[in-house]
């Protein structure tokens, strides 16, 4: 059997290009002026370093997250809780966030959409949006082709993006009105 190289060869072009960009993202959020950077006091929030809270049980429900029926949010372990009545974890998983993180503070579901386009072009499902950050849009939601790739760090995005499953978990749980606890 003869195997053509010009397959082989794209397929390690594209890996390369993928590696290449994720460097990129992650250098850019380590130098002056990245996502990371602390922002002039007038504009918005100095963004620390994210730290995971516990290495050891990075999926328990933390300390001081609240208590009833939430929608808990870490910011610095890119994770959701899914709590119901008795503070019970009915689920939790990882999430991608966006550029802007919303800041520590009890909110609520104020909007939820089906389908739409998200404010970075692809398409996402099961949106649901609790906060806005200096004009910009913060919710949850699943790209509608699987997707979860890092976002465009030079773009201000409040998506926090989850994999379709738990897009479809979220948007069963979190209806209008749900309280959604954001953490450090």
């Amino acid at each position: 059997m003869v195997r053509s190289s010009s397959g082989i060869v794209t397929g390690l072009t594209a890996a390369a290009l993928a590696t290449i960009g994720f460097l990129a993202y992650q250098a850019a959020a380590h130098v002056p002026g990245g996502p990371d950077a602390p922002q002039a006091a007038d504009s918005s929030p100095a963004t620390a370093p994210k730290a995971p809270r516990d290495r050891a049980h990075p999926t328990a429900l933390p300390a001081g997250s609240g208590s009833g029926r939430r929608v808990v949010y870490s910011v610095d372990d890119d994770r959701v809780w899914l709590v119901g009545p008795g503070d019970r974890v009915r689920g939790t998983f990882a999430v991608t966030p966006g550029t802007v993180d919303p800041p520590p503070d009890t909110y609520v579901v104020t909007s939820r959409s089906g389908v739409i386009t998200g404010t970075d072009g692809v398409a996402v499902e099961h949106v649901v949006r609790f906060a806005d950050v200096d004009g910009v849009a913060v919710g949850f939601s699943a790209a509608v082709d699987g997707s979860a790739a890092a976002p465009d760090p030079t773009k201000k995005l409040g998506g926090i993006r989850e994999s379709r499953p738990n897009g479809r978990a979220m948007w069963e749980f979190a209806t209008i009105g749900t309280k959604i606890t954001v953490i450090k």
